[in-house]
């Protein structure tokens, strides 16, 4: 599962959600060039996992790329289908995603359940999806500044990720992402608090899911207006293991910045 490092703590995960932004070329050139960043400041490996989760036309791509090149960064993909295969244009299936080697796939980005009307039972169907295909899925949660307002924080993703693990084996290997719908993009991201709260009522759904050790082992990411400069408030939290990140994972010193934390802050 290789989500534990050896003195037993949770390896932090990195995750940068590229959405639609980079062509193939522009992809070769980013990764290249975040890796130049890290190799150049001296991270070391195996202190952080960093993944890269390019549009779908640009996945072979990053694939050839990290094999050739020995980059140890992850593969993942933003989305992908309920169905292994069949008449069902436009969509991916995870069976084509584990052939790239993709170790990830993000499932319930707030963008897919607003602009494609996902509900908590194609979130679902689609956790399991990935599950059979042997990718991670990594599954997002979070409010509306409206639920924020109406339900408090924790409420929707509680809700949400309960239908999401709906079903999911017992020790499955899991990635849950809690991003406040208003904060994403916005440059008013919760606090590490406010983040540290929500997390930690997800773990408990986690573990009455699929069992303690399996919510012991589990990466809990923030996402919403991370940057370099936040970054580090929220790794002390006790149950946020990561972030995920948006916007901010296409500028390479910046991104290269955040995976870097523990260097710069001295976490």
């Amino acid at each position: 599962m290789g989500a534990v490092t050896t003195n037993g703590r949770r390896l932090p995960l990195i995750a940068g959600n590229w959405k639609m932004n980079l062509d193939h070329l522009q992809a070769v050139a980013l990764v290249q060039k975040l890796h130049w960043a890290l190799k150049d400041a001296k991270h070391e490996a195996g202190t952080v996992e960093l993944a890269v989760f390019p549009p779908f036309t640009d996945i072979r791509t990053v694939q050839t790329l990290l094999d050739a090149d020995k980059i140890p960064f992850s593969l993942g993909a933003q989305d992908l289908s309920a169905h292994d295969s069949g008449a069902y244009t436009g969509e991916v299936s995870g069976q084509f995603l584990a052939k790239l080697d993709c170790r990830y796939v993000i499932i319930g980005h707030s963008e897919r359940r607003a602009y494609h009307h996902e509900s908590d039972e194609v979130v679902a169907a689609k956790v399991q999806a990935a599950l059979r295909h042997g990718l991670v899925p990594v599954i997002c949660v979070g409010e509306t500044a409206e639920d924020l307002e109406e339900h408090g924080a924790s409420a929707v993703p509680v809700r949400q990720l309960t239908a999401a693990l709906n079903g999911v084996a017992a020790g499955a290997d899991i990635v849950v992402a809690y991003e406040p719908v208003w904060a994403i993009g916005s440059g008013q991201a919760a606090t590490p608090e406010q983040a540290q709260d929500v997390c930690a009522k997800l773990r408990e759904v986690t573990a009455a899911a699929i069992g303690g050790d399996a919510a012991d082992r589990t990466r809990i990411l923030y996402g919403g207006s991370v940057k370099s400069g936040n970054i580090a408030g929220f790794m002390r939290e006790p149950d946020v293991d990561g972030a995920l990140v948006g916007g901010a994972s296409l500028v390479v010193d910046e991104f290269a910045a955040i995976v870097r934390y523990q260097k710069h802050v001295g976490v």
